[in-house]
C-alpha cells in the first residue's frame, strides 16, 4: 500500500507518517502543500492520499479538485474540529473525498496518536473504496449555484407540509458511515415536502460536525433538517440528524413520539449507533410503518437491528455495491437476509417515498 500524506505542519507530517508506518507493507511519502502534493502524486502514484485542508501555496480543496479531475483516487481529508473545518470537510466530500479524519486538538496536534486506530481503519477502507469521480468540481459548482439560488428565492419559513392527520404514524430510519454524508444529502434532497413520515438519521460523525451538517442540508433541501440537540417531538416533513458522539434514540413523551440524544453506548465503537436507533424505534412504532435504509460504511452497525425490523414486518433497503463507497454495512445487511431490496443510491429516495406514501394512507 502506497500512501501520500499532504500536510503543511512538519509535526503532523511526522506523526501521521509514524502512524501509517505501522500498516504492514505500507510505503509512506509526504508533501508540504497542495502544489507539492500534486507533483508527488505524479511521481509516487499513491493508492491513497491524506489531505490537510488549511495549507499555504495551494489549499486542500484546490488540491482535491485537481486530484479528482487529473488523478482520481481515494482521498481522506484531515480536518480541524472547528465550524470552518467542518464546512470545508463537507465541501471536500461533495468533491469526491472518501472520508475524513478530525484532528484531535485543532489544526496542529501533539496528540495525533489518539486517532491512530480510526486513521488506519479509514485508510484500509479507502483502499477498498470507489472514488466518487462523478462529484468533480463542475458538479460541486453546479450544486453551489443551486444552493445560492435556493437561498435567494426561498421564503423566510417553509410552508407546513400538507399531511392528513388521519394518516398512520410511521418513521424512516437512515444509517450511514464512511462516504455517507453526501449520499444522505442526495436522498433527502430528492424527497418531497409532503412526505408523511419524519426521518431520523444516524450518520457516524464527531460531535463538532453534526450541527454544521444539519444546517448545510437545511439550506439545500425542501424538508426541514435539524440536529437532535434536545428532545424533540417528531413531525412529518422534518429530518432529525443524530448528534455526533452521542446516540440518537426514540421514545414516547406525553404520548408523542420523541427523538433525543443519549450518552453513547460504550460497548460499541460507532456513534450515533444505527442499531440503537432502530432498536428503540421498534419499541414505540409499528414495524409495518417503518422503513430502514442502510448506506455506505465500514463495519456492521445497523445490520442486526434492520434485519430484526424486516423480520417484524418492516421494509429495509441496503445500498448496492455498485454505488456504495464502502460496501461494508449494507453488505452485512444483505448477508444476514435483512434487506427487502438492494438499490443503488439514485433509486433509494423514490422507493422510500412510494413505500411510506402507500403505507401512510392505510
Amino acid at each position: 500500500m502506497k500512501v501520500l500524506v499532504i500536510e503543511d505542519s512538519a509535526l503532523m507530517r511526522r506523526e501521521l507518517r509514524k502512524i501509517l508506518g505501522k500498516i504492514p507493507d505500507a510505503e509512506v511519502q509526504t508533501a508540504r502543500n497542495g502544489a507539492d502534493g500534486l507533483e508527488e502524486i505524479e511521481k509516487f502514484d499513491p493508492d491513497v492520499v491524506t489531505l490537510d485542508i488549511n495549507m499555504p501555496v495551494m489549499d486542500g480543496l484546490t488540491c482535491l479538485s485537481h486530484i479528482m479531475t487529473r488523478f482520481p483516487r481515494p482521498v481522506v481529508m484531515v480536518s480541524s474540529l472547528t465550524e470552518k473545518g467542518a464546512l470545508a470537510t463537507f465541501e471536500a466530500l461533495e468533491m469526491g473525498a472518501v472520508d475524513y479524519i478530525p484532528k484531535p486538538d485543532g489544526t496542529v496536534s501533539l496528540n495525533a496518536q489518539v486517532m491512530e486506530r480510526e486513521l488506519i481503519a479509514k485508510i484500509h477502507a479507502a483502499m477498498r473504496s470507489r472514488p466518487a469521480r462523478n462529484r468533480a468540481p463542475s458538479a460541486l459548482m453546479r450544486r453551489t449555484a443551486t444552493t445560492l439560488t435556493r437561498r435567494r428565492s426561498a421564503p423566510a419559513t417553509r410552508p407546513a407540509p400538507t399531511v392528513a392527520r388521519q394518516r398512520a404514524e410511521g418513521l424512516i430510519l437512515i444509517g450511514s458511515s464512511t462516504g455517507g454524508p453526501s449520499v444522505v444529502e442526495d436522498i433527502i434532497r430528492s424527497l418531497p415536502l409532503d412526505l408523511p413520515w419524519p426521518i431520523v438519521v444516524a450518520q457516524h460523525m464527531p460531535p463538532q460536525f453534526t450541527n454544521t451538517y444539519a444546517r448545510r442540508m437545511n439550506d439545500v433541501c425542501d424538508l426541514t433538517v435539524i440536529e437532535v440537540d434536545r428532545p424533540r417531538a417528531v413531525e412529518p416533513g422534518t429530518v432529525y440528524i443524530g448528534r455526533g458522539g452521542s446516540d440518537v434514540v426514540l421514545t414516547r413523551r406525553a404520548g408523542r413520539l420523541t427523538v433525543l440524544s443519549m450518552p453513547p453506548d460504550a460497548s460499541v465503537p460507532w456513534h450515533p449507533s444505527v442499531d440503537r436507533m432502530v432498536d428503540t424505534a421498534l419499541e414505540h412504532v409499528d414495524p409495518a410503518n417503518m422503513v430502514g435504509v442502510l448506506l455506505t460504511g465500514m463495519g456492521d452497525d445497523g445490520a442486526r437491528a434492520m434485519t430484526d425490523l424486516k423480520g417484524r414486518g418492516g421494509r429495509t433497503i441496503a445500498e448496492s455495491e455498485e454505488t456504495a463507497i464502502v460496501y461494508g454495512m449494507p453488505a452485512e445487511l444483505v448477508a444476514q437476509g435483512g434487506a427487502t431490496e438492494v438499490l443503488p443510491n439514485p433509486r433509494i429516495a423514490r422507493r422510500v417515498r412510494d413505500w411510506c406514501m402507500t403505507r401512510a394512507s392505510f
